[in-house]
């Protein structure tokens, strides 16, 4: 895996089943840029266990996501698929991009203080130096883009930050990674709280959609999401609620939200929860029915996360041995 065209690294974390904002926001792209750049695409568990997890859950559901990652079109071919800790120079990288990293810089980050919010019982060290790791993750690969969410936006510019950081004390060592944020559909937001992300760790149900939810829960998700008092079906910063339905019926369809805006032109709300609901479960049949090939084949999904851990491994190393020179310790 010679690198030839530019080169992307992404991932998500295994900390719940992936949502249809997971797959809109994120994977969908993935899959559009697989022809065009070298793609690393990781499942991340590391970060996962900031916060505690059930260790025969973590397991499940990091080969379900990397199940689902496949099923939506993400091929093993085309993409590097690996597990992150199935590369243990994240970690190692992480140590040494911490010492090249101020308390004040993470301090700052957003989701820390979120996180620690939410978890207040478990303000561990690692969800204070995750965002290291993260920058490690993409760093290794001498990533030039990293598909994000404005969420993230912050992580990958710190990751920037350590990355010139480095380059100025030891000389041109690593790529200065770019955010790479798509146009359509980059933020989908809850069904019921529409204000807020959609999160796959939202406690209401209700909220998010799971990419292997059934026909029925899909449909019945869509009847209550919210809208607002105003019956005009128009994007607007007014009507969140409107608006986030709008934009997912036009990322699962291929259209723009003006086309969307036209079709549902005089319909009532009603008829246009269901029309969403139906262009969901449309969009989401063919990814079902690979998952569940996918989930009887073990083998050939052990195949793929292994074959990944070479590549990935192999094009980390070279990075790792070129940090550990050039911060000088001596080489095995």
């Amino acid at each position: 895996m010679e690198q030839t065209k530019k080169r992307i690294f992404s991932g998500i974390q295994p900390s719940g089943d992936l949502s249809l904002g997971n797959y809109i926001g994120a994977i969908k792209n993935w899959v559009n840029l697989q022809d065009d750049y070298e793609c690393l695409y990781c499942i991340v568990d590391m970060h996962a266990i900031t916060v505690r997890q059930t260790p025969a859950d973590l397991r499940r559901r990091t080969l379900e996501v990397l199940m689902q990652y496949m099923a939506a079109g993400i091929d093993p071919e085309k993409s590097c698929l690996f597990i992150q800790s199935h590369a243990s120079t994240h970690a190692e990288l992480s140590w040494v991009l911490s010492c090249n990293t101020q308390m004040g810089e993470l301090s700052r980050m957003t989701q820390f203080k979120e996180k620690s919010r939410k978890h207040e019982d478990n303000i561990n060290a690692g969800l204070f130096t995750y965002p290291i790791l993260m920058a490690a993750d993409i760093l290794a690969y001498q990533a030039d883009l990293v598909p994000v969410g404005h969420d993230q936006l912050q992580h990958v510019e710190l990751a920037r930050d350590i990355a010139n950081r480095f380059n100025h004390f030891y000389g041109d060592t690593l790529t200065v990674p770019e955010a790479y944020i798509p146009k359509v559909g980059k933020r989908i937001m809850s069904l019921q709280t529409p204000e807020m992300k959609m999160s796959k760790s939202d406690p209401n149900p209700n909220g998010f959609v799971r990419l292997l939810d059934d026909p029925d829960t899909i449909m019945r998700k869509f009847k209550r999401a919210v809208t607002d008092s105003d019956n005009t079906i128009k994007a607007a910063p007014e009507k969140p609620g409107v608006t986030n339905l709008l934009s997912i019926y036009s990322a699962v369809t291929n259209k723009t939200i003006e086309e969307s805006e036209r079709e549902f032109e005089g319909c009532g709300y009603g008829d246009f929860k269901m029309a969403v609901g139906e262009a969901v479960v449309s969009a989401l049949k063919p990814l079902q029915a690979e998952f569940d090939r996918l989930s009887k084949d073990k083998a050939y999904v052990e195949s793929v996360y292994k074959k990944g851990a070479e590549i990935a491994n192999y094009l980390s190393n070279k990075t790792l041995r070129k940090v550990y020179k050039k911060v000088g310790f001596v080489a095995k």
